[in-house]
Order: structure tokens, then C-alpha cells, then sequence
């Protein structure tokens, strides 16, 4: 047009197209972080929430949230978890052994057969562990015919020389050899007076005991009761009778409750009668 004419752009046009670029630059990347926070699964925010989430139930143990209920528990929960047994019985120990603390150990027995089972037991324990003995139950009731005293009594020197030769028994001959001999002193016991079982718990007046230890340390090794008897079995020709082998014999022949207070067996086996078979 006449009288116009063209002129420079001024200093703050100038600025002003410059900056445009650079928003829009700032625009793209923040677009771009918001789309790589779309793609990731969870962040460190969602992982803090997901640990809170995890509560301690009244029992200790840890209880996994609902998005992690799919993996299996910190802990094993088992029926018998919340039951509380002696020191000695560990998260570790063999189930045979914990089978035998919660069904047989310090319950009282009556029976001949299983007297004489018990105290063969006992014997081995001066070369055996609890757990090693039981692991080898089933091969000694084989070894020994069930425990009958009859057949043990008469096993002969060829039967006894053959076990030991063998190796088949996890016995020294000795204990092999106090076995047959207290198999044949255990039938006259019979003889005498009616009965094992008689004359076992006649030491303790026909009642069992009940220590109620609080600590492992507190239960003995043998007691003046189990000298007692020692002294009486070795005076009637009885063999590896020594009062260590003997309170052995009195806690796993239910004579003596060694349960700690705290295991749930002590009540249960203190509510045995001397008179129950």
C-alpha cells in the first residue's frame, strides 16, 4: 500500500518466536514421561503400598495381602503348629521321634510285652540316640520275635553268637546278651508276683509321677527311686541295669511324667490311672 513500508521485526517479537521452540520442546517431554509412567507395572510408591499391606496376625506370623495370596506362606501352618511340646522336640526333629514324644513317651504302660520292649529300648540308649532307636524299631521286634519273652529266653548261644557275627543288630553283644538273660528274669518275676507290670509301678505305689519340670536342665539322669530299683533288678540276676538305663526306662514307661509343664502331653499323662491297660 502507499505509505506503508516494511520494517524489522522488533527485539521482543524476536524473543517471543524464539521461545515457542523451546515450550514446545518442554510439552513433548513431559508428554513422554507420562506415557513411560503408563507402561510400568508399578512403581516405587505402589511397592511401599503393597509391603504395608501385609499385616502380623495374633499368632506372629506374617499375613500376605490379597495380590499376594498366590504364593505359599512365609511360615508352614500345620494342625499341630500351635501346640506347644518339650524343649528337646525341635521344628528339626525326625516326625517319628516327635510321634513318639506325643503318643508314647510318659505314658503308662502295663503290659508285659511292652515292659520288656521298653527296657530293651532303654539298654540301647547307652549307645544310641532316641531318634537312632526308633529308626531301628521294627528291625529289633523282628530280631527279637516281637518281644516275646518266651522265645527271647530261650534263644541259644548259636542264636546269639549268629546275631553278632551278622551285625544285623545294632546292640553290642553285651546288650544282646542282657536282653535273652532279662527275658528269662522277667518270666520269674512272673512267676512271683503275677506280673512285670506289678512289680514296676510297686515302686511308686501303682501312681505315676509327676515332676512338672519348667526347664530341660531341671529333668534328671536318674533318681534315688530309680537306684532303688537298679539295685533290686541287678540282686535278682538282671543285666545293664544301671540307674541312668533305668530312669530312662521309668519316663518312656509312663512310671515317671518327665513332660515339661508347658507341653500339652503333661496334663494328658498325668490323666492316666496306674490301673489303665
Amino acid at each position: 500500500m502507499p505509505g506503508v513500508r516494511s520494517e524489522s521485526p522488533s527485539p521482543e517479537v524476536s524473543r517471543v518466536r524464539m521461545a515457542l521452540p523451546t515450550a514446545s520442546a518442554k510439552i513433548a517431554s513431559a508428554r513422554a514421561k507420562v506415557g513411560e509412567r503408563a507402561k510400568t507395572p508399578a512403581n516405587s510408591k505402589a511397592k511401599g503400598r503393597s509391603d504395608a499391606q501385609e499385616k502380623r496376625g495374633r499368632n506372629g506370623r506374617l499375613v500376605p495381602s490379597l495380590g499376594c495370596m498366590s504364593s505359599p506362606p512365609l511360615v508352614p501352618i500345620g494342625p499341630d503348629s500351635e501346640k506347644r511340646r518339650c524343649s528337646w522336640i525341635t521344628a528339626n526333629s525326625e516326625p517319628h521321634y516327635v510321634a513318639f514324644h506325643d503318643g508314647e513317651w510318659g505314658v503308662p504302660v502295663h503290659d508285659d510285652r511292652m515292659l520288656f520292649e521298653l527296657l530293651t529300648l532303654s539298654q540301647a540308649l547307652g549307645e544310641l540316640t532316641w531318634p537312632s532307636i526308633l529308626s531301628k524299631r521294627e528291625e529289633l521286634r523282628e530280631i527279637f520275635c516281637g518281644f516275646n519273652l518266651v522265645l527271647v529266653s530261650e534263644f541259644s548261644e548259636n542264636k546269639i553268637n549268629l546275631l553278632r557275627s551278622n551285625g544285623i543288630v545294632p546292640l553290642s553283644e553285651q546288650k544282646i546278651r542282657a536282653v535273652v538273660t532279662n527275658a528269662k528274669q522277667i518270666q520269674k518275676v512272673v512267676e512271683e508276683l503275677g506280673s512285670f507290670s506289678n512289680y514296676c509301678w510297686s515302686f511308686v505305689n501303682h501312681r505315676p509321677i509327676a515332676n512338672g519340670f519348667r526347664y530341660a536342665r531341671q529333668v534328671p539322669t536318674k533318681t534315688p527311686k530309680a537306684e532303688a530299683i537298679s539295685k533290686d533288678l541287678m540282686r535278682r540276676g538282671f543285666q545293664c541295669v544301671g540307674p541312668t538305663t533305668i530312669y530312662s526306662f521309668m519316663q518312656v514307661a509312663g512310671i515317671v511324667n518327665d513332660h515339661l509343664s508347658c507341653c500339652f502331653r503333661f496334663q494328658a499323662c498325668s490323666q492316666h490311672k496306674a490301673s489303665e491297660k
